[in-house]
C-alpha cells in the first residue's frame, strides 16, 4: 500500500499529523506501507537564509499576539497526543527547500521517512535550522546515512528539480493547505486528523492491494 504524504517541515500540523499516522498504523499492525514524503513549500519565497522567527510570525499571523494564540492550540494539540514540542526553542523560520531535497535523497537508500522523523523532531524539539547544511548532515548522520555525502549531493544540486516538480504538481491538484495524504494514489485525506479518520482507507487500500483470488475449479 502507497501513502504519499504532502508535507512541509515546518508546519506543526503536519508534525502533529505524522504523529496520528503512526498511531493508526499501530492499530493495524500487519500493515506495511509505502510511506513517501512529498514536498509542498508553505513559504515558497522565503529568503534562502530564513528569517528571524519573530519576524516570520508578525508578518504571517499579523502580530505576535495572535501567533501566540495560535501556538497555544498547538502546544496543547502536541501535549494531548503525547508529541514533545518546544516552540520557544526555534529562532529562526528557515527556507525548508534543502530539507526536502535531503528527505529524497535519503529515500534513495529506503531512507526517506527516517529522515523526515528526524528533521521533524530537530526543527519541533530542538529548534535547529533545518536549511543549514551542517544540520542537515548532522540528522543524516543519525539515520544511518553519509553525512558528508549528503552535504556534497547538496551543494551538486541534487534532487533540485525533483523537488520543484513536485511542489507544482501539489498546486497544480489544488492543494493549499498541509498535511495531505494520497492513498494508492486514489483517495485524499487532509488535515491532521485524528487516528480513527485514517482506518477506513487503509483498511480500503488493503483490500484494493490484495491479489485476486483464484476462482473455484481453476
Amino acid at each position: 500500500m502507497l501513502i504519499e504524504i504532502f508535507a512541509d517541515l515546518i508546519c506543526p500540523w503536519c508534525y502533529i499529523g505524522k504523529g496520528r499516522l503512526a498511531r493508526a498504523l499501530d492499530l493495524r499492525p500487519g500493515l506495511r506501507p509505502d510511506i513517501r514524503w512529498q514536498p509542498f513549500q508553505l513559504n515558497p519565497d522565503m529568503p534562502p537564509g530564513g528569517m528571524a522567527r519573530s519576524d516570520y510570525l508578525a508578518l504571517k499571523f499579523g502580530g505576535l499576539e495572535r501567533a501566540r494564540q495560535i501556538h497555544r492550540m498547538v502546544e496543547e494539540t502536541a501535549e494531548r497526543d503525547g508529541l514533545p514540542l518546544a516552540l520557544d526553542r526555534i529562532r529562526r523560520t528557515p527556507n525548508s527547500f534543502d530539507a526536502h531535497r535531503a528527505i529524497r535523497i535519503a529515500a534513495a537508500s529506503g531512507h526517506g521517512n527516517a529522515m523526515a522523523d528526524a528533521l521533524f523532531a530537530a526543527y519541533f524539539v530542538q529548534g535547529l535550522d533545518i536549511s543549514d547544511h551542517e544540520v542537515l548532515s548532522a540528522v543524516a548522520i543519525n539515520v544511518g546515512l553519509d553525512g558528508d555525502a549528503l552535504k556534497t549531493a547538496l551543494v551538486a544540486g541534487a534532487e533540485t528539480a525533483a523537488v520543484q516538480s513536485a511542489d507544482a504538481l501539489a498546486r497544480q491538484m489544488g492543494l493549499q493547505a498541509v498535511p495531505c495524504y494520497i492513498f494508492n494514489r486514489r483517495y485524499a485525506l487532509s488535515g491532521a486528523q485524528e487516528p480513527a479518520s485514517f482506518l477506513p482507507l487503509l483498511d480500503l487500500g488493503v483490500v484494493e492491494s490484495a491479489p485476486a483470488s483464484t476462482a473455484v475449479g481453476d
